[in-house]
């Protein structure tokens, strides 16, 4: 199992910006798809945005333009930078790892978007 810590949460005011970042347990060149899921109260948790192994990215439609996913692999270490933040991108961010047929996650971080 791959060990996944996030940070860069916080509070921030609509039109702000907050970077996410995920730092793996192996070597992030090994896992086929790291990817960004957010859950707000009452509802599911849902994909934001995911990048391959081989750098492919994918987003969700109510992110795109806004959300940019990245890595660098020296550090082992995928973000999130979140641009033009609206009320209704506040949940609490997971960052999952799909390794060898097995799903990890990290604990969570909290996006609050208000002013």
């Amino acid at each position: 199992q791959v060990q996944l810590v996030e940070s860069g949460g916080g509070l921030v005011q609509p039109g702000g910006s907050l970077r996410l970042s995920c730092a793996a347990s192996v070597n992030i060149l090994s896992i086929n798809t790291m990817g960004w899921y957010r859950q707000a109260p009452g509802k599911e948790r849902e994909l934001v945005a995911s990048i391959t192994n081989l750098g492919s990215t994918n987003y969700a439609d109510s992110v795109k333009g806004r959300f940019t996913i990245s890595r660098d692999i020296a550090k082992d270490t995928v973000y999130l930078q979140m641009n033009s933040l609206k009320p209704e991108d506040t949940a609490v961010y997971f960052c999952n790892a799909w390794r060898m047929g097995a799903d990890s996650w990290g604990q969570g971080t909290q996006v609050t978007v208000s002013s």
